[in-house]
C-alpha cells in the first residue's frame, strides 16, 4: 500500500513518456461527453506523508486522470484533524473513492472471533520491521474515512473502495481483516507473495475470477480462456472475514477475498454501486507504458463514474428560477375593467356576512354580490391560463356562499328533526336502530372493498 518515490529524473521520464502514450490510452478514449456543466462529486481522502520535514497530503493522480476522465470531478478532502466532523460541508456528495493508506487500526474490527488471529509482540515487531510506512496508524483518516463509507452505506452513495478503501468498506460493515497475512495467512499448499518490495509495480499473482458478478463482466473479454486474472498486489493485510451484506468476486489461490460487491446495491445506471477491490487496477500498466495489462482494468472507474452520474440526477433538486429573472408584468386594464375590478372587495366582504351570520343578502347587496362573482369568472382579459384558473375558482366561491349557507340549514333543520324523534323513542327501539344502522355500515364497507379491488 505504501508508493515508491521515484528520483526526480525518473519521474521527469515517465511524465514525458506518459504525454507521449496519452492518445493510447483505450479507457480515456472511451470515456463519455459530459452532459452536464457542473459535474458530480467523488469525494477522495488524501494520505499524508512527510517531505522536507512538513507533512504532505496527496493522492494518486491515476484515480484522478480516470475519475475526471470518465466525467466526474474529484473533490480531496484534506487529512486533517476536525475534518471527520465536518463532512456536511462537503455536500453534495455524489460518490466516494478511497484507496492508499496505513493500515487500518486494529482496535476497529478485533473482536473474540478474531482472537486466533492475534498476532505475538515477536509479530508485531517483525511485521513493523518489514512494513514500516505501512503500520504507523493513522486515526484521523480511519476516522474520516470510516464515517464517509458509513454515510455511503446509509444513503447508497456510489463507493469504490481500492486497497486500503475495501478493507475500510468490510470494516464499516462490520468485517475484519488479517492484521499481517504473513504471520495470519499461513497456507503451503497455496502460498501467494501479496507484497514484492523488489518489483513493485511489476509483481502480479493469480486470482479467480467468479462467474456472474461485476468483476466477471468487467473483465468477460480477457477471461475468455478461463476464470483467473494476473492482478498486482501491494498490501500486507486483508479481509479476514467478510460482512455478511457482500459476496465475493475475486479469490486468491490462498483463499484471501482479492474483491467483493454488494449484490443489493449494484446497478451503475441507477445511481447504486458499492464495491471493494483489493488490488490496483488503475496501476495494472505495461512497462513502460500507460497501456492497461487487460482492456478491463479502467473499467471499474468507468461504471464506478456511471453510478455518480446517475445517482446525481437522481438526486437533484428541481431547477430554481434565478433571483434576477424578471418577474412577469401585469396585465393592464381597460377604465371600465378597473371600475368593476373595484367591486371584488365588496363582493367577498358580503360573502364573508353571509356566512358569519347566515344571513340573507338584501337585494341591493346582492347586485354587487353578483356582479363581483361575474367580474371574477368571466373577466379573463389579458390574463394567463393559471391566472383565468384562479379567477373562475373565486367567482365560484362568492357566487356559491349562498347555496352553501342554505344546505347547511336545511341539515341543521333535519338533524332537529330526528333528535325530537328519537326522543319520543324507547331504549329497546333506539337500539334496534343503533343495531341495524351498524349492520348496513358494515355491509357497505364490505360491498365497497370488492367493488374497489374488482
Amino acid at each position: 500500500m505504501t508508493p515508491i518515490v521515484l528520483p526526480f529524473h525518473q519521474i521527469q521520464e515517465t511524465n514525458l513518456a506518459r504525454l507521449a502514450n496519452h492518445k493510447k490510452d483505450r479507457a480515456l478514449r472511451e470515456a463519455p461527453a459530459m452532459s452536464s456543466c457542473v459535474a458530480p462529486r467523488v469525494l477522495i481522502v488524501s494520505r499524508r506523508t512527510v517531505r522536507k520535514n512538513k507533512f504532505v497530503d496527496f493522492v494518486g493522480e491515476y484515480h484522478l486522470d480516470l475519475i475526471v476522465g470518465y466525467g466526474a470531478v474529484p473533490v480531496i478532502v484534506p487529512r486533517v484533524a476536525g475534518v471527520d466532523a465536518l463532512l456536511d460541508s462537503f455536500e453534495p456528495i455524489h460518490g466516494v473513492l478511497l484507496c492508499e493508506g496505513e493500515d487500518v487500526d486494529p482496535s476497529l474490527y478485533e473482536s473474540a472471533d478474531d482472537a486466533d488471529g492475534s498476532l505475538s509482540p515477536e509479530q508485531l515487531e517483525a511485521m513493523r520491521r518489514l512494513h514500516p510506512s505501512d503500520v504507523a496508524i493513522d486515526r484521523e483518516k480511519d476516522s474520516i474515512e470510516l464515517r464517509l463509507a458509513r454515510r455511503c452505506l446509509e444513503r447508497n452513495i456510489p463507493y469504490l473502495g481500492i486497497c486500503r478503501g475495501s478493507q475500510v468498506l468490510n470494516v464499516a460493515c462490520g468485517g475484519s481483516l488479517y492484521q499481517d497475512l504473513e504471520h495470519e495467512l499461513v497456507r503451503p499448499a497455496a502460498q501467494v507473495q501479496h507484497i514484492n518490495y523488489g518489483d513493485y509495480d511489476g509483481h502480479r499473482h493469480p486470482v479467480r475470477v467468479l462467474s456472474g458478478t461485476p468483476l466477471h463482466e468487467w473483465f468477460a473479454r480477457d477471461l475468455a480462456d478461463g476464470a483467473q486474472l494476473m492482478v498486482n498486489s501491494y498490501h500486507h493485510q486483508g479481509v479476514r472475514r467478510l460482512a455478511q451484506r457482500f459476496v465475493p468476486m475475486a479469490i486468491a489461490p490462498d483463499g484471501l477475498v482479492e474483491g467483493f460487491y454488494d449484490p443489493d446495491t449494484y446497478n451503475p445506471g441507477e445511481g447504486r454501486f458499492i464495491v471493494g477491490l483489493q488490488f490496483h487496477p488503475e496501476r495494472m500498466r505495461k512497462p513502460g507504458s500507460d497501456e492497461f495489462d487487460y482492456p478491463g482494468c479502467a473499467r471499474a472507474y468507468q461504471e464506478f463514474v456511471r453510478a455518480v452520474v446517475a445517482y446525481q440526477e437522481k438526486t437533484a433538486a428541481p431547477p430554481h428560477l434565478p433571483l434576477s429573472a424578471p418577474l412577469p408584468a401585469s396585465p393592464k386594464l381597460s377604465k371600465e375593467m378597473m371600475r368593476r375590478r373595484k367591486v371584488i372587495p365588496r363582493s367577498f366582504s358580503l360573502a364573508m356576512d353571509m356566512y358569519l351570520s347566515g344571513s340573507h343578502t338584501k337585494p341591493a347587496e346582492k347586485r354587487d354580490h353578483e356582479a363581483g362573482a361575474e367580474f371574477l369568472e368571466s373577466n379573463t382579459a389579458s390574463v394567463s391560463a393559471w391566472q383565468e384558473k384562479r379567477l373562475k375558482q373565486m367567482g365560484a366561491t362568492a357566487r356559491n356562499a349562498s347555496g352553501y349557507l342554505n344546505s347547511v340549514k336545511v341539515n341543521g333543520v333535519r338533524e332537529a328533526a330526528a333528535r325530537a324523534l328519537m326522543a319520543e323513542m324507547s331504549v329497546n327501539q333506539l337500539s334496534d336502530l343503533a343495531t341495524f344502522y351498524q349492520t348496513m355500515g358494515k355491509i357497505c364497507s364490505e360491498v365497497l372493498d370488492t367493488k374497489l379491488q374488482g
